[in-house]
């Protein structure tokens, strides 16, 4: 079964830091991009960061660049975003998914059509 799998959410502090994890199963992630997106509660789900699979380019949302880093491991089979300085404008449900086609370009902003296996979630709460 293909699957994403999110975890490293919580709770912090405005200013704090968190690292979230994409961990893939049923398929190697390596080739394919994969994207970081959140929900706040009555606002649409949002592209911020992506990791290409074939070149690894990246791309980052304005209001997450210099703040968020996304990495892979591919030994791991696993995505990672770093996230520091949060803001309480930065709580939201945050999921992971994979490009729908393998060797794709991360270009923004990202259209969530192009991405499939969408995580569960995991919930970020910054508080100020």
């Amino acid at each position: 079964q293909v699957r994403l799998v999110e975890s490293g959410g919580g709770s912090v502090q405005a200013g704090g830091s968190l690292r979230l994890s994409c961990a893939a199963s049923g398929f190697t992630l390596d080739s394919y991009g994969v994207g970081w997106f959140r929900q706040a509660p009555g606002k649409e789900r949002e592209g911020i960061a992506c990791i290409s699979g074939i070149d690894r380019s990246r791309y980052y949302q304005d209001s997450v660049k210099g703040r968020f880093t996304i990495s892979r491991d591919n030994a791991k089979n696993t995505v990672y975003l770093q996230m520091n300085s949060l803001r309480s404008e930065d709580t939201a449900v945050y999921y992971c998914a994979a490009h729908l086609r393998p060797q794709s370009i991360c270009v923004g902003p990202l259209n969530t059509d192009k991405f499939g296996s969408w995580g569960q979630g995991t919930q970020v709460t910054v508080s100020s």
